[in-house]
């Protein structure tokens, strides 16, 4: 007799509500039955009729009239979801709540001065408690494997103080109830999910990092001299696994910790340890899992279609994106974690935009594919538009370029799609950041220039003719012959704009130019000559030798 595999769990809206309420959310109309499961969180897009997870929270950005709040309660309700989050104040007007109590459907209001990023995040954490790992109901230290947020509650019901679990880069990962008990620092904490830099540079700063990560007892956090916004003391206490710090436990407290709250601080940390561990095994594993399912359906091989029916995309019209970073840390353990912090922020960004999308970090490149339902026609225009926000979003703290591949109609066109993001992104690694978003149609001719250079470079092609007579009188005489050509080229034959990008005078332009005539052998009217620099020149590049040029 087969044994039932136990099903996966799922979080309760009361859950999100006892997690969240505090900060983040304001129950308005939620119904008497607050065990109702949560499936999913998607953006709400008037002009997307793209079906909904079952039993999703849907977050209304940008609606508040009461009119338009009934109306997509109804709607929310029709596509199968369970909750409906819009900007506080929510107008609790009489269209309202008939609209929540007959569509059945939870209306949440979001803090002011939250932002929609944070709580989707948030949710997800949330959502995800059961995904990581063996979802079978087992238990560390009595409490639910890898549920963070139930352990803050009681660290928190022990040390009678709100507390925050943190990661070593002071980023929230779960927190208790009772925040409204702390301060204005903690409040902006928890909103931000992370611990805002000026007083992070504070704590390290007085040593309190240093003493947290050395000894193994609490360390205690005076607020004097600190931003008037972090009024109560803090204690806190570092989370190790061994001689590794994963994290650190922080309480707002009123005074210093009895002998007896201090044991139960530590004690919880040990129990955090576990969790953390836990929470990391899953999550690697799952990383690893998707990587191998993504691969395989961009390679297109026998078992692509199973990969494609895994990840949920079978059937579906879908665009592959391909990122990788323009910068690189020198440290090869660096450049890793870079390469996988980068995909996990894409991953969530394409969760948001399009929940269905699957990303993983391939090699060197992260790869996204993106279900394109609807109008495949302007299909190009919202993935260059996905890109080029996820990249606005990130700023200066994402040092990225995104390829964007041809549209595939179904699984068997991923491979092309993946080509083409792969082609796309070389021009744009190859081209420094001079742009950041590109799709393999734009990027074709640039594209096929790269793979000229390499056929050239495999049989040991060297630059001849013209160039290479330009290219030995500049070693020769320290000239700028080959950079002349290459901006007149570039201008078109503009003298103004080719003397502009070559700093120079005009007149210092065109004596360079019926020079360059003379030393190369180069007929500058002949259209023949012309197009043979071009090709030439493009080679050099694509050859990694600009210097050359």
């Amino acid at each position: 007799m087969l044994t039932p595999v136990p099903s996966k769990p799922h979080t309760s809206l009361g859950r999100v509500l006892e997690a969240l309420g505090d900060v983040l959310l304001e129950p308005v109309a939620v119904g008497r039955d607050t065990r109702r499961h949560l499936g999913g969180v998607v953006i709400h897009d008037p002009h997307d009729d793209a079906e909904f997870p079952a039993q999703a929270v849907v977050l209304g950005v940008g609606v508040r009239e009461p009119g338009e709040v009934a109306k997509l309660l109804h709607t929310v309700r029709g596509r199968g979801g369970a909750a409906l989050v819009v900007r506080a104040p929510v107008a609790s007007s009489r269209e309202v709540v008939r609209a929540a109590e007959s569509s059945g459907v939870a209306l949440l209001g979001l803090a002011s001065g939250a932002s929609w990023a944070q709580l989707a995040a948030m949710l997800r954490t949330l959502l995800a408690e059961g995904d990581v790992g063996d979802v079978s109901p087992q238990t560390l230290g009595g409490m639910p494997s890898g549920d963070l947020f139930a352990l803050a509650n009681a660290v928190a019901a022990l040390l009678d103080a709100p507390v925050t679990i943190e990661d070593r880069n002071s980023r929230v990962l779960a927190f208790s109830g009772r925040q409204d008990e702390a301060d204005a620092s903690r409040a902006e904490t928890i909103l931000g999910r992370q611990v805002p830099e000026r007083f992070t540079r504070e704590l390290a700063k007085d040593g309190v990092f240093e003493r947290l990560y050395r000894d193994n007892a609490p360390v205690y956090v005076n607020p004097d001299g600190y931003d008037d916004n972090l009024v109560m003391p803090r204690v806190a206490v570092a989370v190790r696994a061994g001689d590794e710090v994963l994290g650190s436990i922080w309480a707002a407290v009123d005074t210093e910790l009895s002998e007896e709250r201090t044991t139960a601080l530590i004690d919880s940390s040990k129990v955090v340890a576990l969790h953390m561990l836990r929470l990391r095994a899953g999550a690697d594993v799952e990383r690893r899992l998707r990587a191998d399912l993504v691969s395989t359906a961009l390679e297109g091989g026998s078992g692509a279609p199973e990969a494609i029916a895994r990840l949920g995309l079978l059937g579906q019209p879908t665009i592959v994106l391909a990122m990788g970073l323009l910068e690189a840390p020198d440290d090869d353990l660096r450049l890793v974690a870079e390469r996988q912090r980068v995909a996990d922020a894409l991953a969530m960004h394409l969760s948001a935009v399009q929940p269905r999308s699957a990303v993983a970090l391939v090699g060197d490149v992260a790869y996204g594919i993106v279900p394109m339902p609807g109008n495949n026609g302007d299909c190009r225009e919202r993935s260059v538009r996905v890109a080029s926000t996820f990249l606005e979003r990130t700023g200066r703290r994402v040092a990225a370029a995104i390829g964007i591949g041809p549209l595939a109609l179904d699984g068997s066109g991923l491979r092309a799609s993946r080509d083409g993001a792969n082609r796309a992104l070389r021009v744009l690694l190859t081209n420094g950041g001079s742009k950041r978003v590109i799709t393999a149609e734009d990027a074709h001719i640039d594209a096929l220039m790269l793979e000229l250079a390499d056929l050239s470079a495999a049989r040991g092609d060297v630059a001849t003719g013209p160039i290479a007579r330009l290219l030995a009188y500049d070693t020769k005489h320290q000239a700028q012959l080959v950079h002349t050509l290459r901006c007149w080229l570039d201008s078109f034959g503009d003298i103004r704009a080719a003397s502009a990008a070559a700093y120079v005078h005009p007149s210092t332009f065109r004596y360079r130019l019926r020079r360059l005539a003379e030393v190369g052998g180069i007929d500058l009217d002949d259209a023949g000559d012309r197009f043979a620099a071009m090709v030439q020149l493009h080679l050099l590049r694509g050859l990694g030798r600009p210097e050359e040029a």
